[in-house]
């Protein structure tokens, strides 16, 4: 039978369990590993590499592989579809497009996702809805070097996020989160008080080196977000 490498990641994380190597133990090479497991080397390097992204190994050049004295857990985030969100909590979905314009990128975006001077960025600010009530409002600014379909997409029945998601491939991103104090325009567009505490999320994305995309999105109260470790 085929050993993959799922049988030796479950194999290595049993091995910790029962303290066969405890934190701290440096393991065997890749190479004797799959001599053990009768499979190619590549087989075990895919499963290390596995180990090491979640947490539970860590690599260090000249030192080898070694279990880690505080495994830690990561986060993963996928790129949510607010549409996908509002209606699989029951409730009707809508949008509409508030503003779209095309201009050179602002002095802090340029600083904010490494953009060149005069770059051109189209922003846009949309609403989405749950039945007839204010979800979420996005500021979002695309960078149109990266981009260059973005300059011509109406955005008026369909989000840049969703567009964003459908078309362009991204290798990196950043999420910030933050609670902030309602303008009285955020404040009317999501039908709360000025002054209320509103959670906000930012997220940049870069294809590569190139910045892709930075938005704000500001939700109404309520608001809940789950992940998972």
């Amino acid at each position: 039978m085929r050993t993959s490498y799922h049988d030796i990641k479950a194999n290595v994380l049993d091995r910790i369990r029962k303290n066969v190597w405890p934190p701290g133990a440096n393991l065997p090479g890749e190479v004797e590993l799959a001599k053990e497991f009768g499979c190619a080397r590549a087989t075990v390097n895919r499963a290390m590499r596995e180990l090491v992204h979640e947490g539970i190994l860590e690599r260090k050049r000249k030192a080898g592989t070694r279990v880690k004295s505080a495994p830690s857990r990561k986060a993963e985030f996928a790129i949510p579809l607010i549409r996908e969100e509002i209606t699989n909590s029951g409730a009707a979905y809508r949008y509409i497009l508030v503003e779209r314009q095309v201009m050179p990128a602002p002095g802090w975006l340029q600083a904010q996702i490494n953009l060149p001077k005069n770059q051109q960025v189209l922003h846009l600010r949309c609403m989405h809805y749950a039945d007839s009530h204010g979800y979420q409002l996005e500021d979002r600014w695309i960078n149109i070097a990266a981009v260059p379909d973005a300059a011509h997409e109406p955005f008026e029945a369909l989000g840049p996020n969703e567009w964003l998601v459908r078309k362009v491939p991204f290798t990196d991103g950043e999420l910030v989160f933050s609670a902030i104090n309602a303008t009285q325009e955020i404040a009317d567009f999501l039908n709360m008080a000025e002054g209320d505490a509103i959670f906000t999320l930012e997220r940049t994305t870069w294809l590569n080196d190139l910045s892709v995309t930075y938005a704000r999105m500001y939700f109404a109260r309520g608001y809940k977000m789950t992940t998972q470790l």
